[in-house]
């Protein structure tokens, strides 16, 4: 492709919207007008994965273009936890950069800073400019972890140099100077009660995971969030504009991801409460943001994909009604499962690419899909070859995206909780066994779906992943095993090609 040929790219990431969320994928009672008119614009994917049912491996697999499992540290991480990304690795916004393209990113990043111990008070080392990003306007981790502030760079926005910053994530050590207080000990200060694991420091009103001490001048406010990483990446754009250059922007919504605390423009918009009301206000920051692409005159020519990192979760730490008020609404839809799941509603999401010059808007596609494929893709894309070691789970599938594919990939892996594993081949989905894991098995807000025997499901016929036929086709299940162990142990881009040995 010639360099005045080369299209924007952006990836518009949510953090926990389930497949069934959105308008155009059947939502009824949570308004997603902009989300639904960018999907009418170009092309809706039934039968799109990001590679684990959690956020910090997705996001992992998402820019690196390798299953997280094979990084051992791509695991849910602390606010405070040691980049997992080697700086100068191949990701995919370095070979966007190396196609001359000026590169941000905006919004949630939970992949580490540092190399284990941050000083906020400085500049930061090892943070996403030492992974390809030119620009970065970023938090930490998530919105329910401290820091609860905003990084600039590679620095900590706004922070007054004489109030130290300090983040600890060990309950047991002791009280740090200028320490905000910790919900445990304060309910009488929280205007929304945690309901298990988020007794920390306590900034605007909610507790959160960690300690925090000082930084109070650099703060962040929750209901303004979504609109301060609007500009940023409004900002950011047109920065690209004027400078005439190709861009690509990961643009990492927080939301619906908990404490759920919707702007006042969006407070009691929708009948399921906060959560809804925070999905209604994601809408409304993309559809600004696409209306900004276009006030540049950029749209025709810009790749837009938007995503989640995961299945949806109700109760995922706060007494926010979201369980209450959710009403007859299906977060997956007709899928099984949620966030940390084994089963489709864990991995299977929401997936839009529109690229008005190129794709014909108001199609549908159910070619299977992995967001892992999207690193050589793009570089396919920019031409550019992927050096050896680079990438080594993401293979050419832009045809599939874009929908000149209807088939996509034969199979893909697909990560839940703590490491727990699933193959899909064609419309099969086989899950080993897997022992129960604990606290999120136990605690029964959500369905893992481990079990101590093998599981195994047809799609095309079971959708729900309701009926188990796993003793009824031993020879599947061993088949499918056997395929799953063997890419676990091929460290390969290219591994031996998948060939059914028993039919359909």
């Amino acid at each position: 492709m010639s360099q005045d040929q080369r299209p924007n790219i952006v990836i518009m990431y949510a953090d926990d919207l389930g497949f069934g969320d959105l308008g155009c994928y059947g939502a009824s009672t949570i308004p997603t007008p902009h989300l639904d008119k960018l999907a009418a614009s170009g092309l809706r994917l039934t039968n799109a994965y990001a590679t684990a049912a959690t956020c910090t491996p997705s996001r992992y697999s998402l820019l690196t273009g390798s299953y997280p499992w094979r990084n051992k540290d791509a695991r849910i991480l602390a606010g405070d936890a040691p980049l997992i990304i080697e700086p100068g690795s191949s990701t995919m916004p370095e070979l966007l950069r190396g196609a001359g393209y000026k590169t941000g990113i905006v919004g949630k990043w939970h992949l580490g800073l540092g190399d284990g111990s941050v000083n906020w008070n400085d500049s930061i080392d090892r943070t996403p400019l030492d992974v390809g990003f030119d620009r970065s306007y970023i938090m930490a981790a998530t919105n329910d972890r401290v820091p609860c502030v905003y990084i600039d760079q590679n620095r900590v926005d706004g922070l007054d140099p004489d109030d130290k910053l300090e983040t600890c994530y060990d309950e047991s050590a002791p009280d740090m100077v200028n320490e905000l207080p910790r919900g445990k000990d304060h309910h009488d200060q929280l205007r929304v009660m945690y309901s298990h694991g988020h007794d920390g420091a306590i900034v605007n009103g909610v507790s959160r995971i960690g300690r925090q001490a000082g930084g109070t001048s650099a703060l962040w406010t929750d209901e303004t969030m979504g609109e301060v990483f609007l500009e940023k990446a409004k900002e950011f754009t047109s920065e690209a504009a004027q400078a005439d250059e190709p861009f690509f922007l990961y643009y990492a919504f927080h939301q619906p991801h908990v404490p759920r605390l919707p702007s006042p423009r969006f407070k009691g918009s929708t009948e399921h409460g906060d959560r809804g009301d925070v999905i209604a206000e994601m809408d409304w920051c993309a559809g600004q943001f696409i209306e900004h692409l276009e006030s540049l005159g950029l749209r025709d020519n810009t790749i837009v994909i938007f995503s989640s990192d995961n299945g949806p979760v109700l109760d995922d730490g706060y007494y926010d009604c979201a369980e209450s008020k959710n009403g007859s609404h299906r977060m997956t839809g007709p899928l099984r499962g949620s966030k940390y799941s084994l089963f489709d509603g864990g991995t299977r999401v929401p997936t839009i690419i529109s690229w008005p010059s190129q794709i014909q808007a108001g199609g549908t596609s159910a070619a299977l899909c992995s967001h892992v494929d999207l690193c050589a893709s793009f570089a396919d894309l920019c031409g550019y070859t992927l050096p050896d070691g680079a990438a080594l789970d993401s293979f050419k599938q832009l045809d599939a995206w874009i929908g000149k594919d209807q088939s996509g990939r034969d199979e893909l892996l697909l990560e839940g909780v703590q490491g727990t594993k699933v193959i899909r081949q064609k419309n099969w989905t086989y899950i080993p066994p897997h022992p129960e894991r604990g606290f999120y098995e136990a605690d029964k807000r959500v369905e893992i779906g481990c079990r101590p025997d093998p599981q195994l499901y047809n799609l095309d016929q079971d959708l729900g992943q309701i009926e188990n036929l796993a003793l009824r086709d031993p020879e599947r299940v061993a088949a499918m095993d056997d395929r799953l162990n063997h890419i676990i142990a091929t460290p390969s881009r290219l591994p031996v090609p998948f060939v059914s040995s028993v039919g359909p």
